[in-house]
């Protein structure tokens, strides 16, 4: 039994490192759609958050709730109290840049909408060419090992709410492994514009 919980134990996350913030500008990175659908993010400003993959990222969901020239974007149908009435549940999750898999734990837990679940999140770290970790949370049923050359757009997994989420939202980070040195996410928007409105 020992050699079990050991080898559950050496598989769970440890968290990244903690981030060492610029003193001058802050440096950005851009990245590709990690939705085919329409989302929004939620920006951790500088200071929220003290871990590199967490600090100056987002949390991002998708929308709809639109039909043609009517309706208001909304995050999910009904209450929002089951996991499916979200419109990002288990809708794929894509890779937002070119790199090789870092890290990648898997989390089956499911959290019900409103409630905290505990950590760790179902994460994928990716390892751009020129140093840069991206970090993405909360994904599940991942599709990708460590090791594993990404591209741009590459599903990664399904977006889930496991981990220190209250719904299904995929967070996203990154941060220069060299010096723990955070970014600031900006996205690549002609890429976005090739998203389409949630549809269902």
């Amino acid at each position: 039994m020992l050699p079990i919980i050991a080898a559950l134990l050496s598989a769970m996350p440890g968290p990244p490192p903690r981030a060492v913030m610029p003193k001058g500008a802050i440096q950005e990175i851009t990245l590709a759609p990690i939705f085919r659908y329409r989302f929004m993010c939620s920006e951790h400003p500088a200071g929220e958050l003290d871990y590199a993959g967490d600090a100056l990222g987002a949390d991002c969901l998708v929308f709809g709730g639109m039909d043609g020239d009517t309706g208001f974007a909304k995050l999910y149908r009904g209450d929002g109290g089951v996991n499916a009435d979200w419109y990002g549940w288990h809708t794929d999750v894509l890779a937002p840049v070119n790199g090789v898999v870092a890290f990648v734990y898997d989390n089956p837990r499911v959290n019900t909408p409103g409630r905290l679940g505990p950590p760790p999140a179902g994460t994928v770290r990716i390892r751009t060419t020129d140093g840069v970790i991206v970090t993405m949370g909360h994904l599940t049923n991942l599709r990708v090992h460590v090791g594993d050359t990404v591209a741009a757009g590459q599903v990664l997994g399904v977006d889930g709410n496991n981990g220190n989420a209250r719904a299904p939202h995929i967070h996203i980070g990154a941060y220069r492994e060299a010096n723990n040195e955070p970014l600031q996410i900006c996205w690549d928007l002609r890429a976005l514009a090739k998203t389409t409105p949630f549809a269902g």
